[in-house]
C-alpha cells in the first residue's frame, strides 16, 4: 500500500482514536461485564507492579547516576565472590517471581471466564469476520426467527450471551474492551466467546488482529438493552423491510434495485440478494456506517455510496457514479427509511 493512502488511512483513523479514547471509553479499566472484571482486576495487577518496578528503577538510575566520580575510580576485581548476589536476586529471581506470579494469575484469570460448561455449544450470534466489517447473524430460535445484520451487535442486559466467531478471509480478532478479552476469528477454526452486559449501554470495540488495509476502521458496536428493549429491537429486526412511504423513497428502492447495489447487498422482502456486502434491510436503524467508521446520517450515506475508495481505499465497496444529484437523494432517503 502506497504511503499516501497509508496516511491518508491514519488521518481518517485518528478522529475515531481520539474519541474512543476520551469520547466512548474502551478501557479494560472501566468493566461492565463478568468477563472484564476479571481482566480489569488482572490488569490493576500488572499496571501497578509495573508502576512500583518503574519508580524502583529510575531510584537506582539517579542515585548511580548523582555518585562521586571518585567512587568509581576503583573496584573489586571481576571475578570476586563476594557482593555479586545481588545481580543474581536482582536481575534474575526478582524478575522470575513477578513473571511468574503475573503467569500464573494469567491462567486463574482465564479459567475464571469458561466459553461455554460443557457439552456442545449452541450460539444466539454468530459474527463473521470480513475485510473490512463484521457480518453478524442472529441464530437462535427456528429458522424463520434468525435474521441478519452488521457491525453492530445488540444483546439483553444481565444474561450471558454465546457468539460463535467464523472469518472467510484472514484472521481476525473480536474485542470489545469493556465486556470481555480479545478471541481471534480463524479461516476453518469456529471460536465461540461469551459476553454479559451488567447495564445498558453502547459497548465499542474494533478488530484487535491486523487484518490488512483497512484493519483500523474494522470497528464493531455492543448495545447492551433490557430484556424487553431487546426482544422489541429483535422482533423489529425479524420483519421485511419498510415500504416506502412517499414518491421520493420509491424512487429511491426503484434505483436500489436497477444500479448495481443490489448486486452485492440484501434487503429481505426484495429481489435484492447480494451477499458480498452488509444486508441492509433494516440499515436505518444502525448507529454507523462502513463498519462504524461513519455515523449513519445522510450526508455520510451519500458520501460513502459515491466515493467509498476516497474514504475507505481498498474496500470492496466501489464508488458508484452512476446517480444524478435527484437521484442520489432519493437513494438515500428510501435507505434512512429501512428502519
Amino acid at each position: 500500500m502506497s504511503m499516501p493512502i497509508r496516511l491518508r488511512s491514519f488521518a481518517l483513523a485518528l478522529p475515531l482514536i481520539l474519541r474512543s479514547a476520551f469520547g466512548a471509553p474502551q478501557s479494560t479499566l472501566d468493566p461492565a461485564g463478568p468477563a472484564a472484571k476479571y481482566i480489569s482486576n488482572l490488569s490493576w495487577i500488572v499496571y501497578m507492579t509495573f508502576c512500583v518496578v518503574g519508580v524502583i528503577m529510575w531510584i537506582l538510575l539517579a542515585w548511580a547516576s548523582t555518585r562521586r566520580k571518585g567512587s568509581f575510580d576503583h573496584h573489586e576485581p571481576v571475578d570476586i565472590e563476594d557482593g555479586h548476589s545481588w545481580i543474581f536476586i536482582g536481575g534474575l529471581v526478582i524478575p522470575f517471581v513477578i513473571l511468574a506470579t503475573i503467569f500464573v494469575l494469567g491462567l486463574n484469570t482465564m479459567a475464571a471466564f469458561p466459553v461455554h460448561d460443557g457439552g456442545h455449544v449452541h450460539p444466539e450470534i454468530r459474527v463473521t469476520g470480513r475485510q473490512w466489517w463484521w457480518d453478524v447473524e442472529y441464530v437462535s430460535g427456528p429458522i424463520e426467527a434468525h435474521f441478519r445484520t452488521a457491525n453492530e451487535i445488540h444483546i439483553p442486559v444481565g444474561r450471558p450471551v454465546d457468539i460463535e466467531l467464523l472469518s472467510t478471509d484472514v484472521i481476525h480478532s473480536f474485542w470489545v474492551p469493556r465486556l470481555h478479552g480479545k478471541e481471534d476469528l480463524v479461516p476453518g477454526q469456529p471460536n465461540v466467546i461469551r459476553i454479559e452486559a451488567d447495564q445498558p449501554g453502547s459497548y465499542p470495540g474494533q478488530c484487535a488482529e491486523y487484518c490488512g488495509a483497512q484493519h483500523a476502521h474494522m470497528m464493531l458496536s455492543v448495545v447492551a438493552q433490557s430484556p424487553s428493549d431487546y426482544e422489541t429491537w429483535a422482533a423489529g429486526q425479524r420483519n421485511p423491510f419498510a415500504q416506502p412511504v412517499n414518491d421520493q423513497q420509491m424512487r429511491g428502492q426503484q434505483l436500489f434495485r436497477a444500479k448495481p447495489c443490489a448486486l452485492c447487498h440484501t434487503i429481505r422482502g426484495t429481489d435484492a440478494q447480494g451477499t458480498v456486502g452488509p444486508d441492509l434491510t433494516h440499515i436505518g436503524s444502525r448507529q454507523g456506517i462502513a463498519a462504524n467508521m461513519l455515523a449513519n446520517n445522510p450526508a455520510n450515506l451519500a458520501a460513502w455510496v459515491t466515493h467509498a475508495q476516497a474514504l475507505k481505499p481498498a474496500s470492496q465497496m466501489p464508488n458508484v457514479s452512476q446517480f444524478t444529484g435527484d437521484e442520489l437523494q432519493a437513494l438515500v432517503a428510501y435507505l434512512q427509511s429501512l428502519k
